[in-house]
Order: C-alpha cells, then structure tokens, then sequence
C-alpha cells in the first residue's frame, strides 16, 4: 500500500513544471456537465519506476479531514505487475499536473487478491475505488464496495461488469468498431465481412459488428471465426471468399495478427477489400511498416495528448509507459473535477459521473451513461507508409 498526494511531491516535480504546461493546458478542458484482454501496447517488459511512497502505514491510515480519501486498486505484483504501476505513475503525474491538494491516493495491490485489497481501502476510509484493472477483479471489488456506498470506477473493458456501483473506463471494442462501420458506410461501402477470433472478444466484436451494420443500413455477407495459428485463419478466409463477395473486412484481433492475416485475405478473394480494425491496432505502430495493410481504417481513441503524456512519464520514470496508463490520468482528473464540489470524509458524488456533458482528458470526451459504461469520443485513422494519418477526428465534447 502506497500513498501519494501533491503536497508530498511538489518539490519532486518543481523541475517538471515547465515542461508539464502543456500537458496541464489540456487538463484545463474538463466538461463540467477487460473483458480481462489488457492491450498492453508500447511499454516497459518489467514494472516502471516506483509509485512515490511516504512511511509504510501498517495500523490504518491517519485521520484526514482536510483531503478526499481515494483508493487506487492495481496489481502492483504478479503478472500484470509492469501495467499496474504505470497507471500508478500516471495518477501521480495528474496529481501534480492539476496541483490537486485536496485528494490523495493510496495504491492497493490486487496481485495478492482483490478482496483483501478492497476491504483494506474501505477500513481505510477511502470514498472512492480507482481500478481494478482487471474484470475478475471488479467482480470481486464491486459488490463488497457497493455495501459500502463507494463507487467503483474500474479500467477494464468488460461491459459485464458495468452496474450497480461499477463504471468501466476501458477502451471498448464494440463503440470503435460501430465508429469505424459508421465512417466506412460513409464512404460508399456497404457489404462487410468480419474475421474474429474464437472467445469472448472475437464473440463480442461479432455481435458489434452484426449491430453496426445493421444501425446504418448495411449488410453482413459474411463472419467466420478463427483460432491463431495459419492453418485456421487460411480456412476462415477461404470461407469468406466461398461465401459471397464484400467490399469491406473488419479483422477483430491486434495488430500482430491482423499483420499474419492481411497477406492472405489479399490472396483468396479480397484483393480490393478495404480492411477495417478494433482498438486494439492503436497501441501497435509495427502496423505502419505492413505494405499490405495500407489504407485500412480503425478507430480509437487520440493519441494526440497521449504522446505528451508518455513524453513527460520517461522523463520522470525513465522508460516508456504502458498505453493503459492513460485511464489513471483521466481518472484522476475526473475525481478531482468532481472534488472541487465534494466534502472531504462524506460520500462521493456518483450522480457527478452521469454528467450529460461528460468529461475530457488524455484519451479525450467522455462520459458514463446509466449502464456504467464509458462512452467515447473515438477519431479514425488510416495506416499509410510508415504512419497513421487521421481521417475523422473524434468529436471535442457531447451534445447534451
């Protein structure tokens, strides 16, 4: 368990200022009103540097009456270990880009088991949960949170989990394969094919697909599931040639392996088919080094404000963050928007997370609708000859 709060760190990052103005400048444009897949994306291969920490506490924390108590839930140990710390990194960094001084952060480990850490944080007095990271963890946390009145806002993407106390920030495949269906249908095409991966992604990103095209009018000829590996993707793309024709192909996986499925989808039968991809292509740039994947469109959230981020991270962690580091950032900077309203040591205002106008930050506008779910403002690219190339930016903010 580590804490931090921007008082603490001020003369830490007093050299960081500077540089920090710019990124801050973008903090200043808040509206007011995992599945457990975690697209690790450019990152360190072992933990990032360390969350600052104060004293290690071990009878509770101390009484706090002037700061709001929030609990950030992230493995800090296990497998997921490097992912949780950049995100704990990246809550301090917002902490000290908005000079919050009424907040403070104390990190909990769900490597060691979700449960311990979330009882922990509430025995602590925290009002608020920050993560899990991972959707078997916000299972867990949800409910014994919501005994005690305290929100969860979780960084995973499984839209399952949504509800009952439980928000999720993480990056939805089924609002950028809707935005992606929307702009492609834009662009005269209208017959859609769809390759995804057996499991519960490739089944969701399926059934978002279906409903995509159908909200704009289009058809679906043809959806065939595939195991990773050669021999099964070249069966699944030989039946989606023996099916019928199709103009456009989403191929529902990473990177990694819409770059192994692209050669052959151009050698039996889609040789002029505009290939369409998910959110997860965002986090791998190899994708602009593929010849046969130029002129195919995804969408995702801005990368824009992102890159200042992981600019100022290495400068101050010494090596790049993870890409889901991103949702800390924006989490904090939500809390503290809500903060400026908030009295220390009551309850957190969760009907402030519903704000019609929503929120911006890193990754942009957006906004939690009743289900819990993160609606975001999403921008397509276009992958050229060693870059991505922005084709529809993604709305600044929401009509109310």
């Amino acid at each position: 368990m580590t804490e931090t709060d921007a008082p603490r760190q001020a003369d830490l990052f007093a050299s960081m200022q500077r540089a920090g103005r710019i990124l801050f400048a973008a903090t200043a444009l808040l509206v007011a009103a995992c599945q457990s897949i975690v697209p690790k994306g450019p990152g360190p291969g072992q933990p990032a540097g360390p969350v600052e920490t104060g004293p290690e506490v071990t009878q509770g924390l101390p009484t706090d009456t002037l700061r709001h108590r929030v609990a950030l839930l992230v493995p800090m140990s296990g497998p997921n270990a490097g992912v949780g710390q950049s995100i704990a990194n990246a809550t301090t960094l917002a902490l000290l880009d908005t000079k919050a001084d009424k907040v403070r952060i104390t990190t909990y480990d769900t490597g060691i088991g979700a449960a311990a850490a979330v009882n922990k944080a509430l025995a602590d007095g925290n009002k608020l949960i920050l993560g899990p990271l991972l959707a078997e963890d916000a299972r867990i946390a949800g409910p014994i949170a919501a005994r005690a009145n305290v929100p969860v806002i979780s960084f995973s993407n499984d839209t399952s989990v949504a509800g009952n106390g439980v928000y999720i920030m993480g990056y939805n495949p089924n609002q950028s394969i809707e935005r992606v269906v929307e702009f492609a249908k834009g662009k005269g095409l209208s017959h859609f094919a769809a390759l995804v991966p057996k499991g519960v992604y490739g089944e969701r990103s399926g059934t978002a697909l279906l409903r995509a095209v159908e909200g704009v009018g289009g058809t679906v000829v043809s959806m065939q599931t595939f195991d990773r590996n050669p021999a099964s993707i070249t069966a699944a793309v030989r039946k989606l040639q023996a099916s019928s024709s199709y103009d456009a192909l989403l191929i529902a996986d990473s990177g990694k392996v819409a770059m192994q499925v692209a050669p052959i989808v151009r050698k039996n039968g889609g040789a002029t088919a505009r290939l369409l991809g998910t959110e997860l292509w965002n986090t791998d740039s190899g994708l602009a080094s593929s010849p046969v994947l130029r002129g195919a469109w995804f969408a995702s959230v801005s990368d824009g404000l992102y890159s200042q981020l992981a600019t100022k991270y290495r400068a101050r962690y010494g090596n790049a963050p993870f890409r889901l580091s991103a949702l800390g950032y924006d989490a904090v900077l939500l809390t503290v928007r809500i903060a400026r309203d908030w009295k220390p040591g009551t309850t957190f205002p969760a009907a402030r997370l519903r704000d019609a106008g929503g929120f911006a930050g890193i990754d942009g506008a957006f906004r939690f609708g009743r289900d819990g779910i993160a609606e975001r403002a999403l921008e397509v690219s276009e992958i050229g000859a060693g870059t991505f190339t922005v084709v529809a930016p993604a709305p600044r903010a929401f009509a109310e």
